[in-house]
């Protein structure tokens, strides 16, 4: 009987400070029974579009996941990792301790600090990522530790919060709209060999992930605060993508958090829809921290019963206004209401809303004309539908170059 609602300031990011949050969104719109269109196929992997989406479908190895990835996005990758690091890398960094680094300078320190913490199969991922796309492996990991250098937000409402006790879950994600990621925005639809099937929200040339939901009906997304520099531990981006693989349950997905070595300052939501619950949670590189629906805490300076709400300054004040002038009537177009300006901001990238029972989710994406995602039309999906999709025999095949045997495990 309970909601809960995390949004807070972004971290400073890398190329120019932000700020971000977390907001309610729920959308009627485009359904994902949609017929789509085949685009290509590799391997076991093959791309569509379903309302104008790209949906990106892998399937196998670590190694066979990325290089379908790479192949079948070859031009998108190519487009958004060359602009990040060479168009946006060229901005000078913020300064970090008695450094000031450019990104790449910076995120190489990352990778080597951070390396011995990766699970080899993400390295594995990358390297069939680099292959299919023909990008250089270093360029890969790269762009995929970029995320250690920024910070999002997210929330859930549920039970008593919502007018039928339907578990809602959803994000802002506040990265910037002038790094041009809008544009090669993909709904990734994983099945990981000997792992749980998951739908990764995110863009091409990334294999982490911020915001998700798999086949066992738990969904996450994160959060940023400060703690800059603070990087031995394993990647936030890649500590998500786990919960997304292994975990069946809410107090699994904690457990990949508490477990583990952490980075910087994180906040995260996790929502689990066979019990109904979910969790507001810091997993910082040095504090480990629920916190639970309705609990009083610190960065709670007005609570509302039943929910959980992180924010700032104006946008706080009028979260909590929206939230207790709806509160227990939530339903899908009202909760829509949550995320509107100007709890939404101006760097609003995409915004997902979860139904874990369900398995449906509602994704709004910035425009390529820098308008933000809260502007823009909402597109459901349904990850167990997805997951029956099948390409069309006559798509074009790419070819799948297989891993050598010396370079497996």
């Amino acid at each position: 009987m309970r909601a809960v609602w995390l949004s807070g300031p972004l971290s400073r990011r890398i190329f120019s400070p932000f700020v971000g949050l977390i907001a309610v969104t729920f959308v009627l719109a485009a359904a994902a029974r949609a017929s789509g269109e085949t685009i290509g196929r590799c391997g076991q992997g093959w791309l569509e579009r379903i309302d104008g989406q790209l949906v990106l479908h892998l399937k196998g190895t670590p190694y066979e996941m990325g290089y379908q990835h790479g192949a079948l996005l070859k031009e998108h990758v190519r487009s958004n990792l060359d602009y990040l690091l060479r168009v946006k890398g060229d901005t000078e960094l913020a300064q970090i301790g008695p450094l000031k680094l450019k990104p790449a300078d910076a995120i190489r320190l990352i990778i080597g600090i951070q390396h011995r913490h990766v699970p080899k199969k993400y390295f594995e991922e990358m390297e069939g990522l680099a292959r299919g796309s023909g990008v250089p492996v270093g360029d890969v990991h790269l762009t995929n530790f970029i995320p250690e250098l920024f910070h999002c937000s997210g929330f859930a409402l549920m039970n008593s919060a919502t007018k039928d006790g339907t578990l809602y879950h959803g994000r802002v994600l506040d990265y910037a709209i002038d790094w041009r990621l809008q544009e090669h925005a993909v709904i990734i639809v994983a099945e990981p060999e000997g792992g749980i099937p998951f739908v990764n929200v995110s863009f091409a040339g990334f294999i982490g992930s911020v915001t998700g939901m798999n086949a066992a009906h738990v969904s996450i997304g994160e959060m940023g605060g400060g703690g800059l520099g603070k990087w031995d531990g394993v990647p936030m981006a890649f500590l998500v993508r786990d919960v997304l693989e292994t975990a069946q349950d809410l107090d699994a997905a904690i457990r990949v958090f508490r477990d583990r070595p952490r980075t910087c300052q994180y906040f995260f939501v996790i929502a689990d829809a066979k019990t109904n619950r979910a969790i507001g949670m810091e997993a910082s590189a040095d504090r480990f921290e629920l916190i639970r629906p309705g609990q009083e805490h610190p960065l709670l300076p007005e609570p509302v019963p039943d929910c959980v709400l992180l924010s700032a300054d104006e946008r706080y004040k009028e979260l909590v206004r929206r939230v207790k002038a709806g509160h227990g009537q939530f339903t899908a177009q009202s909760a829509l209401r949550l995320m509107d300006r100007p709890v939404a901001m101006s760097s609003n990238l995409h915004n997902v809303l979860f139904e874990p029972k369900s398995t449906r989710f509602w994704v709004a994406i910035a425009s390529k004309d820098g308008q933000p995602a809260a502007t823009q039309p909402y597109h459901r999906f349904q990850l167990s539908e997805l997951l029956k999709r099948r390409p069309a025999a006559s798509a074009r095949e790419v070819p799948f170059i297989a891993q050598k045997p010396n370079e497996r495990k």
